[in-house]
């Protein structure tokens, strides 16, 4: 019987992503953003350890989504107050937090749990093409074709 071998914590070593979400699909570029998130592409993948690499989305503002969800898909969020359910459309969430949205579909495919949240932790969403991690230098993350809008 074989035995897993866990990588140490100090071992493991970081890589950042930089993905440019124009023109992409908002599910199919989440999934591959998750999955790099949690560590799945690294050969030292680790169900229950933090394995995985920083991910940088830029443009945002520019993600696709089919059919009419821009008018039909809702977003909710509660003030915790009663009466305090705010409802408001992907067109106009994309208008005026276009990283909300990308971050939330990213967040859903992530673990529920601590670890879940921390690894949301190393994923960085910007509106546009700037982004303050040049210093890191991301590469650029390939996506699967069938990622990209068509």
């Amino acid at each position: 019987m074989n035995k897993t071998s866990l990588p140490p914590i100090d071992s493991i070593d970081r890589q950042w992503y930089v993905v440019d979400a124009e023109n992409q699909t908002l599910g199919r570029l989440a999934t591959e953003v998750a999955a790099v998130l949690r560590g799945k592409t690294n050969p030292s993948f680790t169900p229950h350890l933090d394995t995985g690499d920083f991910v940088v989305v830029v443009n945002a503002e520019k993600i696709k989504v089919s059919g009419r969800k821009p008018q039909q898909k809702l977003y909710r969020r509660h003030s915790g107050r009663p009466g305090g359910m705010k409802v408001e459309t992907f067109e106009a969430l994309q208008e005026r937090i276009p990283e909300r949205i990308v971050e939330k579909a990213i967040k859903g495919m992530l673990p529920h749990n601590a670890l879940g949240r921390q690894m949301f932790r190393k994923l960085k969403v910007y509106k546009g093409t700037e982004h303050p991690h040049a210093a890191q230098k991301p590469q650029p993350l390939q996506l699967n074709p069938s990622a990209s809008a068509q």
